[in-house]
């Protein structure tokens, strides 16, 4: 059974915009998973909020941010471009790692990511440029096709998680997983589409999400 939980709202400053963030440390951590949603969704992701839990449960902290600020979420709300800036996306999530790392209440931890959709793709050039700090990236219906070039510079672990029913992004997977250097693994879950709306299937993925951090990101405390 876990102690208490440290929750709190952060700001993340990036030049002249601030990211704002959720962020919960069980007492005792040690490892920190930091969170980068996909395509039109934000730090209250449902889905990712779920996972984060159930990672709370097994003492990992966690971190939740948006990744486009209100007045750019409105934008892309009408144009969907912003979404689809995997370098602008990668950028801010190196920025939020390297917010951690000043922090004195994470700067020690052991960092992964978990990334959805495009946010996949955003880990994984990430993680690249910071190999140093980022041990683990565990993809969720990811797009880690998207990363391109960067992925065989990746030093960290990698797992991608892909619905069973999710044909194209199976394949686009794939093609990453090939051009992958490092430990890696992709597990489908059986009867899931992108999203992994059906019962019992994101329960699945928080689970397999949950091991593979135990594994990759060394003791909890």
């Amino acid at each position: 059974m876990m102690g208490p939980i440290i929750e709190e709202h952060v700001s993340i400053p990036l030049g002249p915009i601030i990211l704002e963030g959720d962020q919960n440390i069980p007492d005792g951590a040690a490892c920190i998973v930091v969170f980068a949603h996909g395509s039109g969704s934000s730090r209250h992701s449902p889905r990712n909020r779920y996972v984060a839990q159930q990672l709370q449960d097994r003492g990992f902290a966690t971190l939740l941010f948006d990744l486009l600020t209100p007045e750019e979420e409105n934008i892309d709300a009408v144009t969907a471009h912003l979404r689809f800036d995997i370098e602008l996306l990668a950028t801010r999530l190196v920025a939020a790692t390297d917010w951690l790392l000043q922090q004195p209440a994470t700067e020690k931890f052991r960092i992964g990511y978990f990334g959805a959709s495009t946010g996949a793709a955003a880990a994984l050039i990430a993680a690249a440029r910071r190999p140093e700090a980022v041990m683990t990236v565990v993809s969720r219906g990811g797009r880690p096709d998207l990363a391109k070039d960067s992925l065989a510079n990746v030093k960290a672990s990698t797992l991608l998680i892909v619905g069973g029913m999710d044909t194209p992004v199976i394949e686009m997977n794939k093609w990453a997983l090939d051009r992958l250097n490092v430990q890696k693994e992709m597990r489908i879950v059986p009867g899931a589409t992108h999203l992994f709306q059906e019962p019992g299937k994101l329960e699945e993925v928080a689970a397999i999400a949950g091991e593979w951090f135990a594994g990759n990101l060394g003791s909890l405390r």
